[in-house]
């Protein structure tokens, strides 16, 4: 699959799958809005746009693949340790939310380029854990603001100050060292008010601060699709110009009403779009269509997408070899020492999942062990044979 196999396309599946799917160093700017864990589920307006379609924003060990789990506390133990607390500081469902976007995560850094930026958007319920979160999978180098999204809509509160804002925390791919990340600090300045100019001897105007009032979307606009959670295209508008140029790749994989994907199409940049939700499909072709009349090249598609920057090999004798001396003749279920006739090569993560015939894909177990796992993750066969605890050496990560 090349490069532009993946553009502007709307994948309807779930994100993990996608994400993993997908090319390493292909995206210039990911921009998510995913569900904060505020115990709601959400639902379309009847009469719009979107009505039917809903999400749950409520967390428990049910929404956390356990096939990545094992990668997570392997590759990121002081990460695993983190959402562990976070477990015990909050509660269990916060740490199944946190594990379950910390494995979407680690996939979006690997396919975001070096010099490309990620833009989260969260409110206070889970903002404080996900900077944690974020500085654990970018590096605390890699910050560069958080950006308070200032608006007027909704009550206010008798007990507490009204609650006007979210939270858009952007890191970039590169550290302060490399300095690579893209600012297009021209396309951020606005007029200066009449006591700057006292000041300032330029035209250029001031550089935006990081505090942004951006109206919400009224309820009578014809940008509304009936989301209760839907952002305004000049939000999404001032991210792309700001960390992006014309011809660039945009993603969002929590793309619900398909916002980033307009607000993309509108400033000429290539977009990737996930949701698990099928009726997204069908909103995003109508909103492109009546933002930019016919338009091309836009695919929907519940099909996983495939890799084509790693090699794919069979599995021939000499793989298998090579496999047997990495894991030092051992099963990669049990860790019992056998001779290679007895060992057979297994998809880590099935085909099925979006696995594919990559070498490091591949893995050998005994025959008990491959039978046991059978068409399930790798982790379905690590929890069955007891090794679990022994990832973390903590039970309270598992939320036993």
């Amino acid at each position: 699959m090349t490069k532009s196999a993946f553009l502007n396309t709307l994948y309807t599946n779930d994100n993990l799958y996608v994400l993993a799917g997908l090319n390493s160093n292909l995206v210039d700017l990911i921009y998510l809005d995913p569900p904060f864990n505020s115990k709601r589920i959400y639902s379309a307006t009847v009469g719009r746009k979107a009505a039917g379609a809903s999400f749950k924003d409520m967390w428990t060990w049910k929404d956390v693949d356990e096939q990545f789990l094992g990668t997570l506390a392997v590759n990121y133990p002081a990460l695993a340790r983190y959402i562990a607390d976070a477990g015990t500081i909050h509660s269990k469902a916060m740490m199944a939310y946190l594990t379950y976007m910390a494995q979407r995560m680690i996939e979006m850094s690997r396919i975001l380029k070096d010099t490309g930026s990620l833009y989260l958007h969260c409110d206070p319920t889970a903002s404080h854990y996900w900077k944690g979160l974020l500085d654990g999978i970018f590096g605390k180098n890699c910050f560069r603001n958080e950006i308070v999204w200032g608006y007027q809509w909704g009550g206010v509160g008798k007990r507490n100050f009204a609650r006007k804002h979210d939270i858009i925390f952007w890191y970039s791919k590169s550290d302060d060292k490399e300095n690579k990340w893209i600012f297009n600090d021209q396309a951020m300045r606005v007029p200066y008010t009449t006591k700057d100019i006292r000041w300032h001897n330029h035209e250029e105007g001031k550089l935006l601060r990081d505090i942004w009032e951006i109206p919400t979307i009224n309820t009578q606009s014809k940008e509304r699709v009936g989301y209760p959670t839907q952002k305004p295209l000049a939000l999404l508008r001032r991210i792309i110009n700001a960390s992006s140029n014309e011809g660039d790749i945009v993603l969002d994989p929590f793309c619900g009403c398909a916002t980033m994907c307009v607000a993309a199409q509108q400033l000429d940049r290539k977009w990737i779009g996930i949701d698990i939700e099928k009726q997204a499909a069908g909103i995003l072709v109508e909103r492109l269509s009546d933002d930019a009349g016919l338009f091309k090249d836009f695919i929907a598609t519940d099909q996983i997408p495939k890799r084509s920057d790693i090699k794919e090999v069979q599995p021939t004798a000499a793989i298998k070899q090579r496999l047997y001396k990495e894991q030092q003749g051992k099963c990669n279920g049990c860790g019992v020492e056998l001779e290679l006739r007895h060992l057979e090569i297994d998809h880590i993560v099935p085909k099925a999942k979006g696995g594919g015939d990559y070498y490091e894909n591949y893995q050998l177990l005994c025959g008990h062990c491959n039978r046991r796992k059978g068409s399930k993750p790798m982790e379905y066969l690590r929890m069955q044979i007891g090794t679990r605890e022994k990832m973390l050496n903590q039970e309270v990560f598992f939320g036993e």
